[in-house]
Order: C-alpha cells, then structure tokens, then sequence
C-alpha cells in the first residue's frame, strides 16, 4: 500500500494532516444529484481512503443532496480521532439539481444544522463559505461581510470550529481574514488555471491551507496533449501527474481528488511516491503559462 505521508502533512483546523485528501463530490449520482448507482462502493472507497492514511475528506451536504454526507457516516461513523471532515455552505440544491446561492442567515444556520445532522457530529470541524457569486457560479468580486459573520456567530456558538472560504477572490480572502481567523481557500487551480499563482504563497508564507479543486479541469486540447506527453514519459496517468505538479507547486496545497472507483483511489494515492525532475516541473510549468496571471 502506498505511503502517503511521503507527501508531507500541513496544517489544517486542529492539526496537521496529510497532504493527500479525498474529496467526496464524486459519491453522489451524475451531476452531483441523487444516490450513487453503487452505494456500497462508495462505502468501500472511503473506508479504502481512510485505511490508506487519508484524514481529511472534503464534503458537503448539498452534495446529492445530503447523500454524501450520509454515507460518509455510514461508512466511517464513529471518525477516527484524527480525521478532519471540511464541508461548505452557502449553496442549495433545486428540485431540477440547479446549484442556486443560499447566503442568508436563516439558509446558512440551517445548512450547518443539516452538515451536524447528516454526518453524525457535535461540531463541524471546518466549515468553508461556498461563493456563487460569478458567471456559472465561478469567483466574482464583492463583499462577504454578512454571510462571513452568520458563520464566525456559529463558531462561537460552538457549532463550527474553524472556517475556510471556497470560490474567493483575493480580495475577498483578504477581507474574509479581518472578520474570522480563516484557516483554509478552496479554489480552482490547476496547471492550465493559474489566476491564483499569488495567492497560493501568500497564503502559504501566513501558513495557511490552499485547498484546490478540479486538478484537470478546463484544459484546451493542447495543454491536454501536453500533459500527457508527460505522464507516457513518466509512466503515469496525467491525473497522477497534475496532482504531483499540484504538491510540489507549493507546501500549503492540499489535494482533494474524488472519485468513486477503489482503483481510482489507489492511483490517486500513489501519487505520493510520483517524483518529478526538474526539467518535468519546467515542462509542466509551461502548460499554463499562457494563462498565468501576473
């Protein structure tokens, strides 16, 4: 089985954990909507992931909705001492499985109230505040002031006990830190999406998680002839090889990849072991530079 602590471990909430993750989105049906068509291998991914050493899992409840989080309590409740569950909220589902913003007070307070139910739990250990903010829901600037301090009352309430940003803007991480100690920024960033290049080491000089999603998501079709030019090289899949560009771009990334397969996983995790010359990293590193921010 693979090692993953030769990925490293980073701090997150109340401690540090490995730096490989698991992120739970894929166990819901298509579309992230309804059941899986195979629970009982959703169950038997998470308990794979968690026996591998993964102890932080990325979830939500309104993944399915509510379906993830009921099988991650079904497969892992009681949690091990040391695995850290980070959901988000600020979003709902429609009947028609629309993603539609769900910020105000009473729908924020009644999402953390779902996340406890559904997973089983007293106090969420990190709660991110998802951002809808943009075309097709991506970043868009304004203020997260009123949603960030339904959250932080949470906290102190004892409900919630550390808080991340999800889809932010760097202006608003930077607004969302002067209200709540943020521990955590899930973002898409990937080798073909580097908009947020300055955020990752500033976030990483203040010691703080960058949490990114969709490892290949929105790649042209000539980054993705590129990137797998580079796994054949390597004798790897251009999964395995974006994850590991993805650890060694930085040491405050944590990686969250899903999926619902044990096979998947297991190359997911291996990636640990994946090392990558310097002259791969360079390679690599020009995939996105035409898309680079400055």
């Amino acid at each position: 089985m693979t090692d993953i602590s030769k990925a490293g471990t980073f701090r997150l909430g109340d401690g540090n954990v490995n730096r490989i993750g698991y992120g739970a989105m894929q166990l819901a049906g298509p579309g992230v909507f309804g059941p899986p068509k195979d629970r009982a291998g959703a169950l038997a991914v998470l308990r794979e992931a968690v026996a591998a050493g993964v102890d932080h899992i990325d979830t939500s409840d309104f993944y399915g909705p509510h379906v993830t989080n009921q099988i991650i309590r079904e497969a892992l409740h009681p949690y091990p001492q040391d695995l850290t569950i980070v959901t988000k909220i600020g979003a709902m589902r429609g009947a028609d499985g629309s993603w539609n913003p769900a910020m105000a007070p009473e729908q924020l307070t009644h999402a953390v109230h779902d996340n406890l139910r559904n997973l089983g739990l007293d106090a969420l250990d990190v709660v991110n505040l998802r951002i809808m903010g943009g075309a097709d829901h991506g970043p868009a600037e304004g203020s997260i002031e009123a949603p960030l301090t339904v959250l932080a009352e949470l906290q102190r309430q004892g409900l919630v006990r550390h808080i991340g940003l999800s889809n932010a803007t760097a202006t608003q991480v930077a607004e969302g830190r002067r209200i709540a100690e943020i521990v955590c920024v899930q973002n898409l960033y990937n080798l073909a999406h580097r908009d947020d290049d300055a955020l990752v080491d500033t976030l990483a000089a203040d010691g703080i998680a960058y949490v990114p999603f969709f490892p290949l998501g929105g790649f042209t079709p000539l980054q993705s002839d590129a990137l797998n030019r580079v796994a054949g090289a390597l004798g790897a899949t251009p999964m395995q090889v974006a994850l590991a560009w993805l650890l060694r771009r930085a040491p405050n990334i944590l990686l969250i990849p899903g999926t619902s397969s044990v096979g998947h996983l297991r190359e997911n995790l291996a990636v640990a072991e994946l090392a990558l010359p310097e002259e791969t990293m360079a390679e690599l590193d020009g995939i996105g530079a035409g898309r680079k921010a400055g």
